[in-house]
C-alpha cells in the first residue's frame, strides 16, 4: 500500500497539468471598442478617422433603437415576466441576437444561442490598415442596419458576415452586450463532447485546428474562411464599469437543429442537460412549425418554464399536446410566409379568442398584415 501510494504521489508530480483554455480577452475588448463603439480604450492613430466616422453611424443607429425597442421591450416584460424564473437560458435559432436575450432575461446567468453561422475568428481585427479596416466595417454596417431597425437579421445578410475578419456572431454579440449596457470580460471557444460536455480549446488545438476551416452546417448556406475551432463561443459579460458585478455566460453553438442533426446529437445532450429552462425564438422562419424540426420542438415544449416568441414560436396544436398554455400580445393575422394552413388558422383562433393586448414594439417577425405580435408560452398551472 505505501509503495502504491509513493507512485501516486511521484506520478501526481511528473504528470502534466491540464492545460489552460486559450483566452482571447484582448481581442473581444478590441472587437467592444472598434465594431461595437464602446469603451473608451485607446486605438492606433491611423485607424481614429475610420472607427470615428463608424461610430457616429453607430451612435445615431444605436440611440434609435434604444428607444425603438429597448426601452419598451424593458418595460413590457419587466411587467409579464414572472419572478423565480430559470436564470439558464436557451434561444434556438437565436444567430447574433443576444441583445434580446438580454432584454426578456436580465436576470440571466447562462445565455445558450444555437444558428447556423458558426461564431468567426478574433484575431483578424486587430491586423487590418486602415483602409481594410474602412472597408469591412461598412459590410457591417450594411447587415447591421436591418438588425438595429428591425430587431432581427435576415439570412442572406448574415451570410455576407460568415466569412472575413468582422464575423457576423462574434460581432452583433459584443454589440448586442454593449447596447444593452455590458461589457466583455473574456472570451474562448469550445467543442462538445460526445455527451454534450463543454470542451475548451487550448493553444495547441487552435493551433493544430489553424488549417481546417469550418464548413457550412445547411446545404443553402456558405463555408466561413475561419478554422473550426472558431465556430462556438463563449462570451463573458458583466455590467458596464461595475468590476464586482456578477458575470453573465453566453454560449452560442453552430448547429443545424433540424431532425437529421439535432435528434440524439451532442447539441441535443447539452440542452438536455441544463434542465429547466426559460426559452425564447423569434423571427425563426417557422421551422418549429414544421415536421423537420420536431426534435428542438419537442425539446423547448418539455423543458420551458416560460418562453417568449413570436409567431414562431410552438404552435397551438403541439403546446396543447405538451400541456402548456399560451398567452398573446398585438395581433396575428397570417403568417409572413406561405405554410401550415392549419396552423395559420389556429393562431389566428388563438389570438382572436383573447383580449386584445397592447404591445408597443416588434419582437421578431411582423404577421402577414404588417402587425406586431407576441406570445409567451408556459406550463398549465
Amino acid at each position: 500500500m505505501k509503495l502504491a501510494a509513493s507512485l501516486i504521489a511521484l506520478f501526481a508530480l511528473v504528470a502534466p497539468a491540464a492545460a489552460s483554455p486559450r483566452e482571447f480577452d484582448a481581442e473581444v475588448k478590441l472587437f467592444y471598442r472598434i465594431v461595437a463603439c464602446a469603451g473608451t480604450d485607446a486605438i492606433d492613430p491611423k485607424l481614429e478617422k475610420v472607427v470615428a466616422k463608424h461610430c457616429k453611424w453607430m451612435d445615431t443607429k444605436i440611440a434609435k433603437y434604444k428607444k425603438k425597442f429597448i426601452a419598451p421591450a424593458t418595460a413590457f416584460f419587466a411587467k409579464v415576466r414572472p419572478a423565480g424564473l430559470p436564470t439558464t437560458v436557451v434561444y434556438p435559432f437565436g444567430g447574433g441576437d443576444l441583445v434580446s436575450a438580454l432584454v426578456t432575461y436580465p436576470d440571466a446567468t447562462e445565455i445558450t444561442t444555437l444558428s447556423l453561422e458558426h461564431a468567426g475568428d478574433p484575431t483578424r481585427l486587430g491586423q487590418l490598415t486602415a483602409k481594410q479596416l474602412k472597408k469591412y466595417l461598412a459590410t457591417f454596417r450594411d447587415v447591421v442596419g436591418g438588425i438595429l431597425a428591425n430587431s432581427d437579421s435576415e439570412s442572406d445578410k448574415l451570410k455576407l458576415l460568415e466569412q472575413g475578419p468582422i464575423p457576423g456572431q462574434l460581432a452583433f454579440f459584443v454589440m448586442g452586450a454593449a447596447i444593452a449596457g455590458y461589457e466583455p470580460v473574456g472570451l474562448r471557444y469550445f467543442e462538445l463532447d460526445a455527451k454534450g460536455g463543454v470542451s475548451y480549446f487550448d493553444d495547441a488545438a487552435i493551433t493544430a485546428l489553424g488549417t481546417k476551416k469550418a464548413k457550412k452546417k445547411k446545404g443553402s448556406w456558405i463555408d466561413t474562411d475561419w478554422s473550426v475551432a472558431y465556430s462556438n463561443l463563449e462570451l463573458r459579460i458583466r455590467k458596464a464599469g461595475d468590476a464586482t458585478a456578477p458575470v453573465i455566460v453566453h454560449r452560442h453553438i453552430a448547429a443545424n437543429l433540424d431532425n437529421k442533426h439535432y435528434t440524439g446529437s451532442a447539441v441535443a445532450q447539452h440542452l438536455v442537460a441544463k434542465g429547466k429552462v426559460a426559452a425564447m425564438t423569434k423571427a425563426a422562419s417557422y421551422l418549429l412549425w414544421m415536421k423537420n424540426f420536431s426534435g428542438v420542438r419537442d425539446y423547448l415544449a418539455t423543458h420551458l418554464v416560460w418562453m417568449a416568441s413570436d409567431s414562431t414560436g410552438i404552435p397551438p396544436r403541439h403546446a396543447k399536446q405538451a400541456g402548456l398554455e399560451q398567452e398573446t400580445y398585438g395581433k396575428f393575422t397570417k403568417a409572413m410566409f406561405k405554410l401550415s394552413r392549419a396552423d395559420q388558422a389556429a393562431f389566428a383562433k388563438l389570438w382572436k379568442q383573447q383580449p386584445y393586448r397592447k404591445l408597443s414594439f416588434r419582437y421578431g417577425y411582423r404577421d402577414g398584415e404588417d402587425q406586431m405580435h407576441l406570445l409567451i408560452t408556459r406550463p398549465i398551472p
